[in-house]
């Protein structure tokens, strides 16, 4: 399965993810590749697959992206092998995209979940995004583009209120267990070895349901 978690910037993705990683199992992170410059901490890939402009474009043309957006200036894209290894693996994939991306995602994959993730306040986003060093420009810039992004969670199939990062994160993984054990999910990879019932619940009449 493929879960994509969104939110406006210093909305708390980066983080968020990496503590559902942690403790919500079978499921892995998809390494989204970037032209933007590595910042101080950021390991390639392991934060980022870092590309020069020149080399991402050709990736473009080489059909190595499910998605890629222009975001601030740089371009961001997500690699479609890392997406087949994990299902290969029998794991599912999350990925920390922006909205274009999840849109995108969503048009070619529409069994995705979109998750996205919403901050208490613009009052809070606003104090996490100076707390990052922005200056005033690129904050009303960000404020106002978060906004237009809030505007976007209606489309979206979950939103989860990021305030306290344990209950976010508790949420986050109910919502990707929860998936696993819809009946669609059951029959598609049914967590069994016993084919017989498979063949009950596919070919057998329901007399309850539909007398």
């Amino acid at each position: 399965m493929l879960f994509v978690l969104s939110a406006p910037s210093g909305a708390g993705k980066t983080t968020v993810a990496e503590r559902l990683l942690k403790v919500c199992p079978k499921i892995k992170r998809v390494i989204t590749a970037t032209t933007r410059q590595r910042r101080e901490g950021e390991t390639h890939g392991v934060d980022y697959i870092f590309m020069e402009p020149s080399q991402f474009k050709l990736r473009i043309e080489e059909g190595y992206f499910l998605e890629y957006a222009e975001v601030y200036g740089n371009y961001y894209g997500t690699p479609k092998d890392q997406v087949l290894k994990n299902e290969e693996e029998g794991m599912d994939s999350l990925l920390v995209i922006d909205i274009q991306g999840a849109k995108k995602i969503k048009e070619s994959y529409k069994d995705c979940v979109l998750i996205f993730l919403m901050p208490p306040s613009l009052e809070e986003l606003k104090r996490r995004l100076l707390s990052r060093g922005y200056g005033t420009e690129n904050l009303e810039k960000r404020l106002k583009k978060a906004q237009e992004e809030i505007a976007c969670s209606k489309y979206f199939d979950y939103i989860v209120v990021n305030e306290f990062i344990d209950k976010t994160v508790e949420a986050l993984c109910n919502i990707i267990n929860a998936q696993r054990y819809t009946k669609d999910n059951f029959l598609k990879r049914p967590p069994l070895s016993d084919e017989e019932i498979i063949r009950v619940i596919k070919g057998v009449k329901c007399e309850t349901f539909n007398p």
